[in-house]
């Protein structure tokens, strides 16, 4: 079906879309009152997550962030200078690979973050229902 094809969306349609954005900048709205509180900033906070979460290994690099934080690398660069002058990162030489650097969470970095991700938990299980989020085992 060409796009000029494509059936109208139904007034239905128009009213999820908009609750779903709507939930969706709640909760980012969330997460920019809670890490105030910390003196960082939302990307701050989710690079931290990221570098947690990342799958199978306790670091990530610049470019896994980048594409995590769907930014540029150059920009992620200095969101990790940011990081490091909190005392929330460290880059470290990677043995594999001597053109990579990982990052890595310090002991500030995971207290800064075992701290907001268990407000985002407790928030993201109040949107349970409407983003059909399973529930998170404490």
């Amino acid at each position: 079906m060409t796009k000029s094809a494509q059936k109208p969306l139904a007034k239905g349609e128009f009213e999820a879309l908009s609750d779903f954005r709507f939930q969706l900048r709640r909760f980012e709205r969330f997460t920019e009152d809670a890490v105030q509180a910390f003196g960082i900033t939302p990307l701050q906070y989710l690079l931290l997550l990221h570098v947690k979460g990342f799958p199978g290994r306790t670091y990530a690099t610049v470019g896994e962030l980048a594409h995590r934080l769907q930014a540029k690398p150059h920009g992620v660069v200095a969101l990790v200078t940011r990081c490091e002058e909190h005392g929330f990162v460290e880059r470290r030489p990677s043995l594999v690979d001597r053109r990579q650097v990982e990052i890595h969470l310090l002991a500030e970095g995971e207290r800064v973050l075992a701290h907001l991700a268990a407000l985002h938990r407790t928030e993201l299980q109040t949107l349970g229902d409407v983003f059909k989020v399973p529930r998170i085992n404490d």
